[in-house]
């Protein structure tokens, strides 16, 4: 548990940082007091959360296949294959990144963006998405720290980028005048910062990379693949889940758009611990398998779940406690902090269960089970959410599809932790199996 504790407490100080940027940027903005500029933002905000939800299923694949190197003792590989990964992860970000460009006002068509929210969102993209490649290899150096057991340092990495935008977003939207240009133009120095403060850490100190090799791209790609694939389609399912959901309360208004807006921001920060429990125990899960402590594998499972339930039903409570002063901080309408307030106090709670999901999908990540966490994501984004959505957008209207949050999110959390734990002692049943056979031999 302390292990779990103390490394997930290091990485989310970096998500803190991250996901408070994110927040003011959003309270900057919203002192313009234009909710069309919102739900712009809004827009270009759940379209560049499928490009980063790409990067971090590239980043899974790397930072799995180094930990486990390092668990099994042998620096060199982990070397070559950090190179590898942050090499295959940066081109195929910049892959993505080209297209999401070409594409961005098709895209926000699909979205049911129009007007002047479509034009901020399509410049907000137009400014950013060009940054993807820098911030796909910041998150590859930046894992690879937490694979080496090294969370402060990867705290770091998150940490500065963070202070950076916060320093920039003020100075480029109110200082120069640049409103939402100016909000995304800081977000791209962030991620340069990010990147820069992750080489010097992993390459300078470290010196957990080894040169540039097409040998070891090739050779490590087939690896890198069998677990980034299923990582990135795992991933695409949670933004696909918000676009949907967009897509279901776009009809409702501006304001709905708007509250969304504000509640997608405010749910990675409150909830910044869940997102950095997963990063933090997927390698202390694949150290101690690299080892052979099955024993381990399992206590760390356990502690990573009970630390997610007791963290989010806490923050549960602290939001419903907030449910007035938050709508407040933005200067809200009376229609958007009502609907704010309902997600506070009912909405919030499907976080309880999400927690669950996230540390099966870790596990499964690092276990050698990533189509598990596939088509438990999946499962969650679409079974879990699209009939209950549309069933509570119709009977409650906005808050029925808050509300539905909670159905789907407790049935795929809870039998994620099952099978979990299943695949844990599938895992130890072939390892005493090869363990006997050779003591036969």
């Amino acid at each position: 548990m302390h292990h779990v504790v103390s490394m997930t407490f290091a990485g989310s100080v970096g998500l803190v940082a991250i996901f408070l940027v994110d927040f003011l940027s959003l309270f900057y903005i919203s002192l313009l007091r234009d909710e069309e500029l919102t739900a712009g933002v809004g827009y270009a905000t759940t379209l560049l959360f499928f490009t980063v939800s790409i990067n971090v299923g590239l980043m899974i694949a790397s930072s799995a296949l180094v930990a486990r190197s390092l668990g099994a003792g042998d620096r060199e590989a982990a070397r070559r294959v950090a190179t590898a990964g942050a090499i295959v992860c940066s081109l195929v970000a910049a892959a993505v990144s080209i297209g999401a460009y070409v594409g961005r006002h098709a895209l926000l068509d699909a979205l049911g963006a129009h007007g002047i929210p479509h034009d901020v969102a399509a410049r907000f993209l137009a400014i950013v998405l060009p940054s993807n490649a820098a911030m796909a290899f910041g998150m590859v150096l930046s894992s690879t720290l937490r694979a080496a057991g090294d969370a402060r340092r990867s705290m770091m990495v998150t940490l500065l980028g963070g202070i950076g935008t916060a320093i920039f977003d003020p100075l480029f939207i109110f200082g120069l005048k640049m409103g939402t240009d100016g909000a995304a133009m800081a977000t791209v120095l962030s991620r340069i910062i990010f990147c820069a403060v992750g080489w010097r850490y992993v390459v300078g100190l470290h010196k957990l990379m080894a040169p540039p090799s097409v040998h070891d791209v090739i050779r490590y790609l087939g690896p890198l693949a069998a677990i980034a694939i299923p990582a990135v389609l795992t991933n695409l399912a949670t933004p696909f889940a918000s676009a949907f959901t967009l897509s279901v309360i776009r009809p409702f208004g501006a304001e709905a758009v708007a509250a969304f807006t504000i509640i997608d921001r405010l749910v990675p920060l409150a909830f910044c611990v869940v997102f950095a429990l997963t990063g933090a125990v997927g390698p202390i899960l694949a150290q101690n398998l690299g080892a052979g402590r099955f024993d381990r594998v399992r206590m760390a499972l356990r502690d990573a779940l009970m630390f997610s339930l007791a963290y989010c039903v806490a923050v549960w409570a602290v939001l419903a406690l907030g449910r007035n002063s938050i709508p407040a901080l933005f200067g809200a309408s009376p229609v958007v902090s009502d609907y704010i307030a309902f997600f506070c106090t009912v909405g919030a709670a499907a976080w309880v269960f999400i927690g669950l999901l996230f540390v099966g999908n870790a596990a499964f990540n690092n276990l050698g089970f990533p189509l598990y966490s596939t088509l438990f994501n999946w499962g969650r984004a679409t079974l879990g959410v699209i009939p209950f959505a549309l069933l509570g957008a119709k009977l409650w209207g906005y808050k029925g599809v808050i509300a539905s949050w909670i159905a789907g999110s407790a049935i795929f959390g809870i039998a994620a932790v099952l099978v979990a734990f299943r695949a844990i002692r599938q895992l130890e049943r072939k390892a005493e199996a090869i363990a006997a056979a050779k003591s036969a031999s």
